[in-house]
């Protein structure tokens, strides 16, 4: 056989990029890949293509036409007709013949000479199914002058006489080609040698190494690299290394393919300077692709300086980066996270004119946005643009997700810089996903951009995005936890509008929030509204109504609601029964949540909460946590603590750790019954449980300890809390601002507010209420005036509470004028007309406080505007002060108010006896008539003053009949009020 026969049997390179598909990683950051962005085979595909074609990638699809092409001349089975003519006619007369190739058959086999060739053979080798009398046809062809076995012929036999499954050739096949032909042998060893390496079998590659040697013969040089190749896949290092020293010995050069395989595998081991030997021994200059192949093994083995090392010894031998080697390199800094190392080599290679590809841009936004760096993961879209890529879909949502996905609201430059890139990508026509649509609503309603987070679906479907009901649930859900709550209707009614339904979740995010500030009547027409639908509510539905329904009072409603619930087949579970107990705790009947907590213990002689256990799993209702702990507040809000530090104990020993929060409610319970010493057993008992005290914690003590006026340990407590990191909110500030107050200590409390300030945390409308009341009660009038305007000026408006107290001071000083200008400015801020709203305006006062402006009593007996007390306050101030003109005019505006306060008998009897007594008997007279004919009486008192001022007036006749129509009143006066007015 000739040589250039045999050197077209040279093993291809390409199988050897198998060995290298772990490279794929620099795509990658460490443990967190972005599946989709980048492709596998991005950097391998560009390193083994040729340098001379810079840009083209080839695949294995890339050559299914060769494949097919040689398949059209390979036959299988000869009874299936597919084989060549030929090769069938020649299979047929050698069985027919069975003269194992004698000279009947040999005879027959002259007539093809002339047609003899390769591809002849290999077909009649593949489908004679007869090792013998293949390896006969095999020896016969190879004796027929002008015909050489190529290196496909060499493989046909082989899987003949090896059965096609890589099993052992028998030695008695190879001792009759020897016979025949020796030189024959030798080629068919180092081709089945080749043959094992092709499959990855090294083991028995070595093994038919070890029987070439034994038989004479050596292996060939490309016998060799392909040794080399498969021993450097199955990382036997020692055995690539001996064979190399053979192929020296024998005069043997590797390819450069194989060569640049193998330094970089020695580069991957850290073994460069062997690497750099072994390109001197072979004798060869090493090009930009050998060069990139061993910073490859470099970056692998995190050996970053030496890589730097290596690119600058290719400048040093005329030999320049391309952009596949920068690129392995900023990919190799960035799998093992060297993203200081990155910048680096991004600007170098950008400085020469190589440019990251998409992907792997991408993958350095992902990675340095994972790192915290967004500000540079920022200015990597300018150097995208600079680079021709233009930033798309994939790199924008990778930034605004990251500083938008995580729990914690960013910082305000964080969102300044997603708002930045959010305005990019509206210009851009660019869409967010559906899961940073809602997260960056979340956080623009966490900065308080309402109006931003409201336009943020509209503005994205501008730009193809298709929004579905769990966009609008996140987007509505944002903006009700910031109190948004017009803002969320108008999303939800928006939502109907482009004709997308609202699922469940929807329904229970908007009923769930809008029973929560109280508009449970609106909650309850979604209610109806989904049911009306065929939108079934679930258990959360359900359990938000009712709880709104409990906390209201209105047990019938929630009852109602609750039946319904059972009647759709929707059991309670824990949550429902937590619901239960903290709603009838918050209406006021700890007994029934008691009552509830008790069945849901399994206490079966408990029936008056029957109703709620009809349906129930006995696996859904073991108290948890929660439910603990909503009980233990509700008992220390009616100063039940003894019972509450029982269910404390009651959770110990059925396993049911308390949390933080249940130790709060016991804490501040005790506070508020004034017992601090079981206040610091609970605190001390936490402590020991590992629970830190927070700012809550803290908060209780310290206003306890303010009210008791015990200022030394409040103190204490606060250098404890500031010891331990936690710094004071407002509630605290406010409490200690209150609490310097009451002993009157206005100027520290004052230099203590303007601290708060300074510190960053803004004093809110009960700090100032406090402060102007302070500041009063000290005869410091113009002072709570002056911070009265301050704190309009900051924009904390001030609501009912503050007016009430300024309004008392300045009539408690005679400053008449000015409260009833308070009073108009207050009527004129339009306060709520309702008890609901009357409480949220409290909220946040403490109840003591409440009890000095005698606010507790009327808010209890009034579903009506709060501005009756304060009324009260300046009829009595003007009357007191002789300006009973004045006091005529406000008890007329008193009197529209509501119908109790028409025919509020206090208020009548004084402005009776005011008037006789200053001889305006008419006016007096009108007032009397006025309220019998409402049905109301005034007090004995100021009918006896009416009559003394008829007297007085002479009016004798007027007076005996008022006296007459006094006695014939069918009523009980009050002896205490007749001896008050005897005396």
């Amino acid at each position: 056989m000739n040589k250039r026969v045999l050197k077209s049997a040279v093993f291809s390179p390409a199988p050897f990029l198998r060995s290298f598909k772990s490279f794929h990683r620099f795509f990658a950051t460490a443990n967190d890949t972005l599946e989709g962005l980048v492709a596998d085979q991005h950097i391998s595909s560009a390193i083994d293509a040729p340098q001379s074609s810079p840009s083209q990638h080839f695949s294995a699809q890339d050559f299914v036409f060769l494949r097919e092409s040689f398949s059209d001349a390979k036959v299988a089975d000869p009874e299936s007709g597919k084989c060549s003519t030929d090769a069938f006619s020649i299979i047929n007369a050698m069985k027919n013949y069975n003269d194992g190739l004698g000279e009947e058959s040999q005879k027959f086999l002259r007539k093809f000479r002339e047609k003899l060739d390769a591809n002849l053979v290999d077909d009649v080798l593949r489908n004679v199914q007869i090792p013998e009398l293949g390896l006969k046809f095999f020896m016969w062809a190879g004796r027929q002058i002008g015909y050489s076995h190529s290196v496909a012929v060499y493989d046909a036999l082989l899987e003949l006489l090896g059965g096609g499954k890589n099993d052992k050739v028998n030695d008695s096949f190879l001792s009759l080609i020897k016979k025949d032909d020796s030189e024959v042998l030798g080629r068919l060893l180092n081709v089945l040698i080749r043959k094992c390496c092709r499959t990855g079998m090294w083991n028995l590659a070595l093994e038919e190494l070890g029987r070439l040697k034994d038989l004479g013969y050596k292996p060939s040089r490309v016998t060799y690299n392909a040794l080399i190749r498969v021993f450097l896949e199955a990382y036997k290092l020692d055995t690539a290394l001996l064979l190399h020293r053979e192929m020296i010995n024998l005069g043997f050069k590797m390819d450069m393919h194989i060569l640049s395989c193998f330094v970089h595998f020695l580069c991957k081991v850290g073994k460069w300077r062997d690497a750099l030997n072994m390109i001197e021994k072979e004798g060869v200059k090493p090009d930009t692709f050998m060069y990139t192949k061993m910073i490859m093994g470099l970056c692998e083995a995190s050996l970053f300086e030496e890589a730097m090392e290596f690119l600058n010894r290719m400048r040093v031998d005329s030999c320049y980066p391309n952009v596949v080697t920068y690129r392995i390199l900023l990919c190799g800094c960035l799998n093992k996270g060297k993203l200081g190392r990155c910048k680096r080599i991004l600007s170098m290679m950008i400085a020469e004119g190589c440019y990251p590809s998409p992907k792997i841009f991408c993958s350095l936004v992902h990675a340095y946005c994972k790192s915290g760096d967004h500000s540079y993961a920022y200015k990597l879209f300018k150097k995208m643009v600079d680079c021709g890529c233009k930033p798309g879909y994939v790199v924008y949502n990778i930034l605004i997700g990251s500083i938008c996905g995580n729990e914690e609201f960013p910082s305000q430059d964080m969102l300044e810089l997603a708002e930045k890139a959010y305005d990019e990508m509206l210009d851009a026509g660019i869409a967010l996903n559906r899961v940073n649509v809602g997260n960056f609503a979340r956080c623009l309603c966490g900065a308080e951009k309402y109006e931003k987070a409201y336009n943020i679906i509209r503005e994205m479907a501008g730009n193809g995005f298709i929004p579905e009901a769990g966009t609008y649930n996140k987007v509505i859900g944002s903006l009700c936890d910031a109190s948004k709550i017009d803002k969320a209707l108008l999303l939800f009614r928006e939502m109907k509008k482009n004709g997308i339904v609202p699922n469940v979740y929807t329904y229970s995010i908007m009923i769930d929030r809008f029973c929560k500030v109280g508009l449970i009547q609106q909650a309850r027409c979604w209610f109806d509204e989904m049911m009306r639908d065929g939108c079934t509510p679930n258990v959360v539905t359900y359990t938000a109504i009712i709880h709104a329904y409990l906390k209201a009072r209105k047990i019938s409603d929630a009852n109602e609601v609750f039946e319904m619930m059972l009647a759709q087949g929707c059991p309670p579970n824990v949550v429902m029964f937590t619901a239960l107990i903290d709603g009838y705790s918050k209406a006021g009947d700890i007994d029934k949540a008691c009552m509830i907590y008790e069945k849901m213990r399994g206490n079966v002689d408990v029936h008056d909460v029957d109703i709620y256990f009809r349906i129930c799993d006995d696996g859904n209702k073991e108290p948890n946590v929660v439910t603990y702990g909503a009980l233990v507040d509700g008992l220390c809000k009616v100063h039940r603590v003894k019972e509450a530090r029982n269910i404390l104990d009651a959770m110990s020993s059925s396993g049911c750790e308390p949390n933080h929060i249940v130790y709060d409610a016991l804490i501040d319970g005790f506070c508020k019954a004034g017992k601090l010493d079981e206040a610091q057993e609970v605190f001390a008992k936490m402590s020991e449980c590992g629970y830190i005290p927070n700012v809550y914690t803290y908060s209780s003590l310290i206003d306890r300890l303010f009210k008791d006026k015990r200022l030394d340990l409040a103190l204490k407590v606060l250098a404890k809390m500031l010891e331990n990191s936690c710094a004071p909110n407002v509630i605290i500030y406010t409490e200690m601002v209150d609490g310097l107050c009451k002993v009157g200590k206005t100027d520290e409390a004052y230099r203590l507010m303007v601290m708060m300030e300074e510190k960053g945390c803004n004093p809110n409308v009960v700090t100032y209420t406090a402060m102007i009341d302070g500041f009063g009660k000290t005869g410091k009038l113009d002072k709570s005036r002056e911070l009265f305007q301050e704190m309009i000026t900051k924009g904390c408006a001030p609501n009912y509470i503050t007016y009430r107290v300024l309004i008392n001071h300045c009539c408690s000083v005679g400053r008449l004028d000015e409260a009833y200008h308070l009073l108009e400015e207050m009527k004129q801020t339009y306060w709520p007309h309702h008890l609901t709203n009357y409480h949220k305006v409290v909220e946040g006062f403490s109840k003591e406080f409440l009890l000095s402006l005698q606010l507790v009593d009327e808010m209890g007996k009034n579903d009506s505007a709060p501005l009756i007390p304060v009324y009260k306050v300046l009829i009595d101030s003007f009357q007191k002060a002789g300006r009973l003109e004045m006091a005529l005019q406000l008890h007329k505006e008193f009197s529209s108010l509501s119908p109790s306060s028409s025919t509020d008998k206090k208020v009548y009897s004084s402005l009776i006896a005011s008037l006789s007594a200053s001889h305006k008997v008419d006016k007096a007279f009108e007032l009397y008539a006025d309220i019998i004919e409402k049905g109301e009486v005034p007090e004995f008192g100021s009918i006896v003053e009416l009559i003394k001022g008829l007297i007085k007036d002479n009016r004798w006749e007027d007076a005996l009949i008022l006296s007459e129509s006094v006695c014939h009143m069918d009523i009980q006066w009050s002896s205490n009020e007749n001896m008050k007015k005897e005396g």
